[in-house]
């Protein structure tokens, strides 16, 4: 290394790796209050320093927590949306009575509790398995109360696929927050 590639510290410029380390890992020398401390970083920059309290080994583990994470806000997004259009509907297909009144308050419920969840999600909270759980009763409610209020036609089909989907995407919710929590080794509970 010539003179021109080290500071006035001392410490290589160039960036290169003179510490003849195997295996694609680099050190870099960090300046601290005390004096100089090294860490060792792989090249995704994972810190493998004990002093930091994260296993490398547990990253695999985080990035899949993460991926569960923005999948269950999506989910939670996609049945407020689909509570949306139960409510929309009614208006569509020019409805009334007590199918009227239903859809609309379970529509509108459908819309609050998973725009909860997706708000939870998003806020660093946990999200509610109990909410999840009440969302996808309220998805086969859905499926009862069409054949319940003997619907017919598209109003039919309309209702009873808008509570299988709701149903479904807040059971998958529902399952992935249980299965965050056990492997995060949280306690269920449902806030």
């Amino acid at each position: 290394m010539s003179p021109a590639d080290r500071g006035d510290d001392g410490t290589d410029r160039t960036g290169s790796d003179s510490s003849g380390d195997a295996g694609g890992e680099r050190r870099a020398d960090t300046e601290t209050s005390t004096g100089a401390s090294e860490e060792r970083r792989d090249r995704s920059g994972v810190s493998s320093d004990p002093a930091d309290g994260r296993d490398p080994r547990d990253e695999p583990e985080r990035v899949a927590n993460e991926e569960r994470r923005r999948n269950i806000a999506f989910v939670s997004a996609l049945t407020a949306v689909v509570g949306a259009w139960v409510v929309a509907s009614v208006f569509l297909y020019d409805v009334a009575g007590s199918i009227l009144l239903n859809n609309v308050l379970v529509g509108a419920l459908v819309v609050f509790a998973a725009s909860y969840n997706y708000y939870r999600q998003y806020s660093g909270r946990p999200t509610s398995v109990g909410v999840s759980t009440l969302v996808a009763l309220l998805g086969i409610w859905l499926i009862v109360a069409a054949v319940l209020f003997e619907l017919l036609g598209g109003h039919l089909w309309n209702t009873a696929i808008s509570g299988l989907l709701i149903a479904v995407l807040a059971g998958y919710n529902a399952y992935e927050m249980r299965e965050a929590r056990a492997v995060a080794g949280t306690p269920d509970s449902s806030e």
